[in-house]
């Protein structure tokens, strides 16, 4: 298990220092500067700021002392934003994100897996073909283009959830129904399909003939080992989910993380998109590391001690 566990932290570090490495030369080599505007006309303004933020020297010194900062836990202070660290900025924005993200997973896991279900045990094919269309629908529509649909129906036409924000429990909902329509189709899938195997083995062939109980023979043993997929999927989903949708984010004008990644690419904030991907890479890392514990913890085919 230690072994196991080194070997995903190790690879789980070099990954994160590759994505800093390959973010920070890419952000340089974009065109333009944070300091531009009719506010920053003045040449010894623009001087001044380069050499506050350590601008005004080469890049790869830039890329040391960044990298020197950030093992001490130093991400810097905001360029756009005047005199706020972006360790403060993100501990603001994430728990935002991880709430609604939180509650998207939820929605996802539960309803993914009664629809997975269902779709497999049914003997109804028009049920079996709406859950599939459905999850087609989900695999194949932005969630973007889902949360304007919402938008539109829900929030302008009927009045029913508010629009803005996230005040209320209400407020939740077409966001977290947006982030999560994705993922339910996936483990829908997922879901149906390992049961329809799972379904096929000898020992739910040889329960069903001793005339077990459907329920208990379809949750405790059918289900429990079609889930191995959907818990290998839960990794990254939950990272995906937690760590915000940028574009959903900023339609429902929610104060999180993504929309925070989308305003400093806007205003070339370098030290703020840095900490960002930094924030998104290690949570994406550790929440993969989980995942795959638990795989190994689940599968017996998969030996940890490798």
């Amino acid at each position: 298990m230690a072994k196991f566990l080194t070997k995903r932290v190790v690879m789980g570090i070099v990954t994160l220092l590759l994505l800093t490495t390959i973010t920070f030369f890419m952000m340089k080599m974009i065109p333009g500067s944070p300091f531009s505007g009719d506010k920053f006309k003045s040449e010894q303004m623009m001087e001044q700021l380069n050499k506050r933020y350590g601008l005004d020297k080469s890049i790869p010194e830039q890329y040391v002392i960044y990298m020197k900062n950030v093992i001490q836990g130093d991400f810097g202070e905001s360029i756009s934003k005047k005199q706020k660290m972006v360790s403060d900025i993100i501990a603001n924005a994430a728990p935002t994100t991880m709430k609604l993200g939180a509650v998207a997973f939820v929605i996802a896991m539960v309803v993914g897996i009664t629809f997975g279900m269902v779709a497999a045990l049914t003997k109804r094919k028009w049920v079996n073909n709406l859950i599939m269309t459905i999850a087609t629908l989900g695999v194949s529509v932005p969630s973007f283009l889902l949360a304007l649909f919402l938008m539109m129906l829900f929030g302008v036409q009927l009045k029913i959830f508010p629009l803005i924000g996230l005040k209320t429990p209400l407020h939740y909902v077409m966001p977290a129904l947006a982030l999560s329509f994705y993922p339910i189709s996936v483990i829908t899938r997922l879901v149906r399909s390992s049961m329809i195997e799972v379904l096929k083995q000898d020992y739910m062939v040889l329960a069903k003939a001793k005339g077990c109980n459907k329920l208990t023979m379809y949750v405790k043993h059918a289900l429990k080992n079609a889930l191995l997929p959907v818990i290998t999927y839960a990794g990254p989903t939950i990272a995906f989910l937690m760590t915000g949708s940028f574009v959903v984010e900023n339609l429902f004008s929610i104060p999180g993380i993504g929309a925070e990644f989308v305003n400093s690419i806007n205003n070339r904030d370098y030290t703020l998109i840095m900490g960002l991907t930094i924030y998104l890479g290690v949570f994406i890392i550790v929440a993969n590391i989980i995942s795959d514990i638990l795989s190994a913890l689940v599968d017996p085919r998969i030996k940890i001690s490798d």
